[in-house]
């Protein structure tokens, strides 16, 4: 293997990350890239990778958080298994998106931004999915659930429940 140009060295176990700075060329401009591969990769942004980009592109790490949190792509935190999402956006609101939200926070005992304690669960708020005429809308790992109601999201909350036991 060739030698890794960052400076993840101090971390020789994470073959990911060499990988990446193997890949790339040390310029600002590959940021927003190896983000979004560090993202596929661990689900997440971790501190870790955070600084192993700050050393490789020569960015601050301040700038780097910046970016993490600026773009909802990005996440400082792992998510479950089943990341759920519900639109409150204006059509979705109107129609009764809330209290699909207040039902999921009420069967899985977490706020949005949070995972279940066993990792199968996330939750977050968005503002818009861009299925409006479908309106109320939640996802699920990106998948949309259109003209969705309390009963649907419990119908799809027990089946993943159900996928989850008999792994």
């Amino acid at each position: 293997m060739e030698e890794c140009k960052c400076q993840c060295g101090n971390n020789p176990k994470d073959e990911f990350l060499e990988k990446i700075c193997n890949e790339y060329k040390p310029i600002k401009d590959n940021l927003i890239q190896m983000l979004n591969e560090v993202q596929e990769h661990y689900g997440y942004v971790p501190m870790n990778a955070q600084k192993v980009l700050s050393e490789f592109l020569n960015v601050p790490m301040a700038e780097i958080y910046g970016v993490v949190t600026f773009y909802s792509r990005f996440t400082l935190k792992p998510k479950g298994k089943y990341n759920i999402a519900v639109c409150l956006g204006t059509a979705c609101f109107v129609k009764g998106s809330q209290k699909i939200m207040d039902r999921l926070k009420e069967r899985l005992k977490i706020e949005p931004g949070e995972t279940t304690k066993d990792g199968m669960f996330s939750i977050e708020e968005t503002r818009c999915v861009g299925a409006c005429g479908l309106a109320p809308v939640f996802t699920v790992n990106g998948e949309v659930y259109g003209k969705a109601t309390v009963q649907k999201l419990d119908q799809v909350l027990d089946s993943l429940q159900n996928q989850k036991g008999g792994e």
